[in-house]
Order: C-alpha cells, then structure tokens, then sequence
C-alpha cells in the first residue's frame, strides 16, 4: 500500500506542478482583442518620407508615431516608426527600424499572437525578426505617447521595449546605458538600409565617435565628449536625451544629455540647445555621414515643422567643424573652412572634385611604392588618438612594412606617429611640422 500511497502522491504532485504552470500560462496569454496581424500590402501612402522612400502605414499610431512598411528599393523592406503629423506639409522621418540589413517583401506579415511574441515575417515564413517574448508573460502590446513600443505584463512592467534597441537615433527619454543599448550605429546611405561604417558608442567617460570599415583593422575615433559630462571618478552608467520645458520662459525648452555615473549619485546634464518653443518631440540622430543632430518637430506650425536644432560638427563651431567629419571629402581631400580646397596628389594640390582619390597600391614590395610629403596637414583621427611616440624614420618604416596601410601622419614637434589605413579627409593646418606621407605605387 505504500507504493500505491507514493504514486498516488507522485501523481498528486504532477497534477499539482502541471495545473500551476497551466494556471500560469492561462494568465499570460494575450487576449484574442489584443492580437493582431497585419500584411504588408495594397496602395503607398501619398505623403513625403525620409530616403525617399514608399510606405504603407498599419493602424498603430499615437501622434506623431506610427508603425509602417517602408522601402527604399523595390521589394525589400522595414518595419520602421515614422514620426510627423499629415496636416503638416513637412517630410515624415523615420526613428525606429525592427530590421535592418533583413528586409521582408511583398505580403510580410507582422504578427502578435497570444503567445505574447511580436514577429516580423516574409510571406514564406522567414523570419526576419522576432521580440523573443514568446510565453514571457506578455498581455499587451503598446505604442506610447513618446513613441517608445512596448510589451507588457499583467502588472504592466515593460517585458520587451523598442527603447532598448536603437538603431541611429534616440527619442527624448531613450539611453544608451550599460547593460543595455550601448551604441547607435548609421545608415549606409539614403537607399541603402544596412549599418554603416559609424558608431555613437558609450564609454565609462562619455560619448565616443568611431569610424570603422573591413579595410581598417580597428575602428578609428573622431571625437570624444571629454568635456561634456564632469565624472571626477567613476564611470558613466547612461545617458538619456531630455527635453526639459521652462514654463516661465514661455516654453523655451532645454535639450540634454543627462547622465548618471555607475553606483553614485552622481548626475548632471550637457544642455545641447535651447529652443524657444516646446520641444519635447526632439530626436538625436548619428547621420549617414557620421555627424551627431537634434531634429526637433514643431506641431504648431503647418509646414518646415521639422527644424535641426543642434549639430555637432557645425560650420558655425570653433571646436567642431565639418572637416573633422571622415567623408566630408569623400574618399580624398584636403578640407579647410568646412569646404574641400584641394586634392592632395603627388605632383601638388589641384582642385578638388569628387572623384579625388589617392592612386592605389597594386603591390606591397618595398621596390614598388614610394611616399610623397603634404605639408600642414591633420588626418581625422590626429585630434582624440594620441598616436606613438616614435622617430620619423620608424613611423615610416612601420607604415612600409604594413601592407594595408596607406600613408602616415608625423607632428615633427612633438615627435608622434599616426599609422593610416584609410585616408578620406584631410584638415589643412596652420602648422607646418604636423605633415602627412601618402604611399603611392612607383
């Protein structure tokens, strides 16, 4: 009877751990009005979009947010939130992608079922991307007022949020945060929705800019917030985009960056720019040719309601100026007063156009490359890396001996070496000690 007395009690308990976990299954399926699926078809909306693209809008907004398939080429497109009101003449801009660099086709579905999982999929049923919260505990799906998208649970906690998956750009109240979301990355060009080669990363003391392509072998800096967040010790644990309304200064508003230091009370914020009207519908954005913008939406105003109020690399700076931009000359210039004066090439400057470029190496033998000199020159990475303390000759000699590299940068005054495996913008300088060797075929 014992045995009898252990199964049944065996059994008992099984029933028991079976009926809790159905019990809490049961309690966090999604109801069936709160699933929905929507199919990536019929007419383009009429309005005008940002990369000049074609969209169909779902019917899931809360002004000026809503959710779209849009495409810049036929046949391949994002699941992406666009920001913009229709009454207003202006473009509408995109500020969230689910899937970049995987685009879904024609009849693509975007589903959330009861399951509590939301999954963008091609119309085979590749898919292309999916929040992983399938039996998470999930019971709704919200779009919120400051266009983050978010998964809830009973209790209404955030399960799954789009604000911890940036692609290029930050909504007001959206970090970059350890443990979380640590870097925005750009867009490879206006048609071409893949990552491109630069990246707004967070660091233990501040906000880092970086440059990276297959060709280099580690991504090169072009600027350091040094000097925006005051962090005696310790290191930053986020930093979030505020907007912060002066009622009393008839609604002038500050835009920041606020930042908080790890295990600390700590914080503190970079006021970025003022605008005198309300600007809490501002978003931060690490363009396509690695500059960092506010674009702040003014719903009052019927068209222009789009305004850029913030650039870093600015013409009107004194620190920061589009010469420090990578590509501000493309593939090869010499750039001076935020324009690109010359090309630099072996028999002198000529004038600049776009098809600038150095002539390239077809071999790596010592026989078969020399260098030529440029004079008065800073190479974008000269202004935040420290290059080597090494003599001119070794500086050349480590440049000769590598294969990828392209040129190198020498400050004769304080004897320091920059090693380039990538040329792209070149800053005309005052001083003449800091100078430049392009490698050229012989």
């Amino acid at each position: 009877t014992s045995t009898k007395m252990a199964s049944t009690n065996i059994s008992m308990l099984s029933f028991l751990i079976l009926s809790f976990f159905a019990f809490k299954f049961a309690q966090a399926v999604v109801p069936q009005n709160e699933t929905f699926s929507f199919v990536n078809e019929g007419e383009f909306g009429p309005f005008i979009v940002e990369y000049d693209g074609n969209y169909r809008v779902l019917s899931v907004f809360n002004a000026p947010f809503q959710l779209a398939f849009y495409n810049t080429t036929p046949n391949a497109y994002s699941l992406a939130l666009r920001m913009g009101l229709t009454r207003s003449e202006s473009l509408f801009r995109w500020v969230w992608e689910a899937n970049r660099g995987n685009p879904v086709g024609e009849k693509a579905t975007l589903k959330f079922g009861t399951d509590g999982n939301l999954v963008l999929a091609d119309a085979d049923g590749r898919i292309a991307w999916q929040t992983n919260t399938a039996n998470k505990g999930v019971v709704a799906f919200r779009l919120l007022s400051n266009g983050n998208i978010v998964l809830l649970d009973s209790k209404g906690n955030f399960v799954w949020q789009s604000f911890d998956h940036p692609t290029d750009t930050l909504l007001v109240g959206q970090s970059l945060r350890v443990g979380g979301p640590t870097k925005l990355v750009s867009r490879a060009s206006e048609g071409q929705n893949i990552n491109g080669p630069y990246s707004f990363i967070l660091e233990p003391k501040g906000l880092a800019l970086y440059y990276k392509t297959k060709d280099i072998p580690k991504p090169i800096l072009y600027f350091l917030s040094s000097d925006w967040f005051t962090i005696s010790k310790g290191s930053l644990e986020n930093v979030t985009l505020g907007a912060n309304v002066n009622t009393d200064q008839g609604d002038a508003t500050d835009l920041t960056l606020d930042f908080q230091v790890a295990n600390s009370s700590t914080s503190g914020n970079r006021i970025l720019s003022r605008p005198n009207y309300n600007s809490t519908l501002t978003f931060l954005r690490l363009g396509i040719d690695g500059n960092i913008k506010l674009y702040t939406y003014n719903d009052k105003v019927d068209s222009s309601a789009w305004e850029v109020t913030y650039i870093l690399f600015d013409r009107d700076s004194s620190t920061e100026t589009e010469c420090q931009l990578p590509s501000r000359c493309l593939e090869f210039g010499l750039c001076q007063d935020n324009q690109c004066v010359a090309c630099p090439l072996s028999n002198g400057l000529v004038g600049w156009s776009k098809d600038c470029k150095s002539k390239a190496l077809t071999s790596c033998g010592v026989k078969d490359f020399h260098y030529y000199k440029v004079e008065g020159v800073e190479h974008f990475m000269n202004k935040y890396t420290k290059g080597s303390a090494v003599s001119e000759k070794e500086c050349e000699n480590k440049c000769t001996k590598d294969c990828k590299c392209l040129g190198y940068f020498y400050h004769r005054d304080e004897s320091r070496c920059w090693i380039a495996y990538v040329l792209k913008t070149l800053t005309k300088v005052e001083n003449s000690t800091h100078v430049g060797f392009i490698k050229v075929p012989n």
